[in-house]
């Protein structure tokens, strides 16, 4: 049995009051371990279903569990003014030491959450706050600056606009009436008033500079001392943190990567699915009751091995394997070195004449997102539908399996026609019958050919040299399959172009493609077998509108603009529709519309996204509406926003922003 406090209140040093939702268990005497998970996701309404797929379940298996909304988010007081700032970490640590001091609680805390939740493990954790045992990220970073939806391999990610806006919603909404009582209009006025457009706030921070390196772990290893158990998914976008924590971190770390987009395990797609409450009660059983569990006995890492599979608007399931490595670097993968040569991939470079590629605005259609919530068009489709594009160069047929597992790198010499440029590099999987599934990706900035923390521009025709780190994957590519290497001088609309068309300009042979491969283990232990989720109980809420979702891509012929829309009756989490929540009966439900254009002049780029979002209950009625638009021009990235909001039919509060930011090699 499990008992649950829908409120509780934590009061910080400086007297703001943090919201939380708390599951004891029942019948059991004395002070217990306490799990936390501290987010901004408001936990008495949107993540309300989500935590109620967890947190009882620790609670279950004698453990307190503490879901808290971050300063200025949900229920919560104060003003949140950024993400990952100075404040937010030291009120996690601050949450620690209260939980600390209740008569429930026997002193030992361990962390846990996703994404922005996974982001704040890693954080608190470098702080070493006292209690703090073990904790548990998933799908989160080490490093800001290289991997996070902002930049990738110092390219402009479009996500930083997108994410961005979904935000500019997200911090728009207003606590609960029920809870706060009468003073939730000021408190909502005070969040609008404070609000900014952070996409505006991020571009101002080109290069990895003070910015960034705050809240990377990476900066220092050594700072986390507790045990780390971090899970990942081979279709989201935080893939290559779990390999850089096996390697560098020195306290204890396990890690599993599944099939998953940016889900949860238990609720992950692809499938297979795995109970993840039950795997981190075995995790936290064994750093904070001591028992021995088996776990850390096992090997140290558990990687899905993904079977090939034709290129698909969605998969519900992914053939593969489980794999375990004791250590990474893992003695179980090699590197085969492939040269880029005239078309092919081959194990000696060959000379050559010069390779020329001017990619068009048109290419990249095909990506999908950087980061898959498993709705459908979210990952790669098939390559061959971007068309011409791009310098492809394939390997041998495969007259045996080859399994990648790990981080592909690439280096090469290479010349622009222009001061700035892009490289996008697509390792792909060519069927028999030609059908092209993307593999993984790597992105490149040679303005950041030194380093990041510094753009230098390029000086047309002058051969520099470059690395492409991609994104960490596992593949197994079939008998009869090739292996293929795809290289661009852009890929819209995933990364925001140049400023003008460029040409890139290599010579077979000066340029090589490192490949992670796992040799065959036959003398392995079978891994222990992985506790499937039980069947989901019925959500406990009503269903008032159907969602549903368009995501097309649409040629003007009389403008030659191409554009790529995606509209989500449910928002960013898929196409949910509107719903109510049976136990505290509040409706909710989002609309949102993504729009990237462009005609065949880079400058021609922009975004647009418009959202709708509320609450509604008798008496409670807020609504907010949001609008915002990304463009450049050859110097200068133009963004404009503005946040209406309601409190039922009246226009409660109104805000528009308007930036320019100098671009600064990118």
């Amino acid at each position: 049995m499990v008992e649950t406090t829908e409120t509780i209140w934590i009061e910080m040093p400086d007297g703001v009051r943090l919201a939380a939702r708390l599951w004891r268990p029942e019948g059991v005497e004395g002070p217990v371990p306490t799990i936390l998970e501290y987010i901004p996701y408001r936990r008495r309404d949107r993540t309300r279903l989500r935590d109620e797929s967890m947190h009882p379940r620790f609670a279950e298996a004698g453990y307190a569990a503490l879901r808290v909304d971050m300063r200025g988010t949900g229920d919560s007081g104060g003003i949140m003014h950024g993400e990952y700032l100075e404040q937010e970490i030291q009120d996690g640590c601050d949450v620690i030491a209260w939980i600390r001091a209740q008569d429930w609680s026997d002193g030992q805390v361990g962390m846990f959450g996703k994404s922005w939740g996974a982001y704040s493990s890693y954080q608190i954790a470098a702080r070493r706050p006292e209690g703090l045992k073990a904790i548990a990220p998933v799908m989160g970073t080490d490093d800001r600056w290289s991997e996070c939806i902002h930049f990738s391999g110092g390219c402009l990610m479009t996500d930083n606009f997108w994410w961005g806006a979904i935000m500019q919603l997200f911090m728009a909404q207003p606590p609960d009436p029920e809870i706060v009582g009468e003073r939730w209009r000021d408190m909502w006025r005070a969040r609008l008033d404070a609000a900014e457009f952070w996409p505006a706030e991020w571009l101002e921070h080109q290069t990895r500079d003070a910015f960034w390196r705050h809240g990377s772990v990476c900066e220092d290893y050594a700072a986390i001392e507790v045990p780390v158990y971090i899970f990942g998914g081979w279709a989201d976008a935080y893939r290559n943190t779990p390999f850089r924590m096996a390697e560098h971190a020195r306290a204890p770390v396990k890690v599993m990567i599944g099939p998953w987009g940016h889900l949860y395990p238990h609720e992950g797609a692809p499938g297979p699915q795995v109970d993840f409450p039950a795997e981190l009660i075995r995790w936290w059983d064994h750093w904070m009751k001591g028992r021995d569990t088996g776990l850390m006995d096992e090997p140290r890492l558990r990687l899905y091995l993904q079977e090939a599979v034709p290129p698909a608007p969605i998969h519900a399931h992914r053939e593969g394997v489980w794999v375990e490595e004791p250590c990474w670097p893992s003695p179980n993968i090699e590197t085969r070195r492939l040269w880029l040569n005239a078309g092919t991939l081959g194990a000696e470079a060959e000379d050559g004449p010069a390779m020329e590629v001017r990619t068009p605005t048109s290419y990249g259609q095909m990506a999908g997102d950087n980061m898959s919530f498993a709705t459908p068009g979210d990952i790669p489709g098939d390559a061959r539908l971007d068309g011409v594009g791009a310098l492809e160069f394939r390997d041998a047929v495969r007259e045996g399996p080859l399994d990648i597992l790990g981080v592909p790198r690439m280096t090469l010499s290479i010349a622009a026609d222009k001061p700035q440029a892009q490289i996008a590099a697509l390792l792909v999987d060519e069927a028999p019958d030609g059908a092209q599934t993307v593999i993984t990706r790597g992105f490149a900035n040679p303005a950041h050919r030194e380093g990041p923390e510094q753009a230098l521009p390029l000086t047309p025709g002058k051969a520099v040299e470059i690395a492409i780190e991609f994104h960490a994957t596992s593949y197994r590519l079939p008998e009869g399959h090739r292996l293929m290497l795809k290289l661009s001088s852009g890929y819209w609309p995933m990364l925001w172009p140049a400023p003008e068309p460029v040409a890139l300009t290599l010579r077979p042979g000066e340029a090589r493609l490192d490949l992670p491969v796992r040799r065959a283990t036959p003398d392995a232990t079978t891994p222990r077998p992985l506790p499937v989720p039980a069947p989901a109980a019925a959500p406990a809420m009503t269903q008032l509108r159907g969602g549903s979702m368009n995501r097309e891509v649409c040629y003007d012929a009389m403008t030659g603009r191409l554009g790529s829309r995606m509209m989500i009756d449910g928002g960013v989490f898929g196409p949910v529709g509107r719903i109510r929540l049976d136990a505290t009966g509040t409706e909710m439900g989002d609309l949102s519309d993504r729009l990237y254009e462009i005609g065949a002049d880079p400058s021609s780029a922009r975004a647009v996204m418009t959202q709708e979002g509320g609450f509604a209950r008798e008496g409670w009625r807020p609504r907010i509406e949001t609008r915002a638009e990304m463009w450049s021009d050859a110097e200068t990235f133009h963004l404009r926003a503005v946040t209406r909001c309601y409190d039922g039919d009246a226009l409660f509060h109104e805000k528009e922003w308007s930036h320019e930011v100098p671009r600064n090699g990118m």
